[in-house]
C-alpha cells in the first residue's frame, strides 16, 4: 500500500506521515528532506539557489547531508523552496523519491507532489492543509523550542512567500490530486490530526 501525504510547509504532513507509517508498519520518506539538502549543499558550496545550473549540481549531495540538522532550519527551508522550482532537480530527485515508493510492501510518502507526481496510483492520497496563521504559530513554538530567535511576523512572511512559489512553479505544483482527501489541521491537535488521517486512509482502504 502506498499512502501519499501533500501539503503547505508546517501543515502537519509530516507528524500524520510518520504516524501512519508506525500504524501501517510501513517504511516513511520526508521528500522535503531531499530538497532540503540540495538547498543546503548550495549553501555549502556557496553557490546560487536561483541558478538552475548551480542548483542541480547540488542534487549530488552527499547522503551523510541528511542527517545535519542544519536541514530544519528556516533559512535551508527557504533555500530548498527556491532550488524546488528547477524542473531538472525535480527530475534528479524523482527516481530516488519513486524507487522508494514503489518498493515491494508500500512505503509513506509526504512532500508537496507525491500524490500528483511521484506516486500517482498510491492507494490513499491525503492533502494536510492549515491557514498561514496556524502554520505559523506551529513552527514559531518549534523554533523557540530549539532556542532559536525568530519572529512571529518574519516566519508568517516566509511561509506566505513559499507558498506562492510552491503553487505557481511550472513543474509540480503544489496541489491537491483529483483523488485526494483534503484534511484542514488549523484547530486539530496533532493527535487529533493523526486520527483525522487514519480514519480516512481506513475509508479508502474499504472501498
Amino acid at each position: 500500500m502506498i499512502i501519499a501525504v501533500d501539503g503547505p510547509t508546517a501543515s502537519g504532513k509530516g507528524t500524520i506521515a510518520h504516524a501512519l507509517a508506525a500504524h501501517y508498519a510501513l517504511p516513511h520518506l520526508d521528500t522535503g528532506l531531499l530538497y532540503r539538502a540540495v538547498g543546503r549543499q548550495v549553501f555549502l558550496a556557496g553557490t546560487d539557489p536561483d541558478d538552475p545550473a548551480d542548483a542541480l549540481a547540488a542534487t549530488a549531495f552527499p547522503d551523510s547531508l541528511l542527517d545535519d540538522p542544519a536541514l530544519r532550519s528556516e533559512e535551508t527551508g527557504g533555500l530548498a523552496s527556491r532550488v524546488s522550482v528547477h524542473p531538472a532537480v525535480r527530475r534528479a530527485l524523482f527516481e530516488r523519491q519513486r524507487g522508494f515508493a514503489t518498493q515491494p510492501g508500500g512505503a509513506v510518502l509526504d512532500g508537496r507532489d507525491i500524490g500528483t507526481v511521484i506516486a500517482p496510483e498510491a492507494e490513499a492520497k491525503l492533502f494536510i492543509i492549515a491557514s498561514v496563521s496556524a502554520r505559523a504559530q506551529r513552527r514559531f513554538l518549534e523554533m523557540q523550542g530549539r532556542g532559536i530567535a525568530v519572529t512571529l511576523d518574519a516566519i508568517e512572511a516566509d511561509l506566505a512567500a513559499r507558498d506562492a512559489r510552491d503553487r505557481t512553479r511550472a513543474e509540480a505544483p503544489l496541489v491537491a490530486a483529483a483523488d485526494a482527501v483534503t484534511l484542514d489541521t488549523s484547530a486539530l491537535s496533532a493527535e487529533a490530526a493523526i486520527a483525522a488521517a487514519l480514519a480516512l486512509v481506513e475509508a479508502r482502504r474499504q472501498r
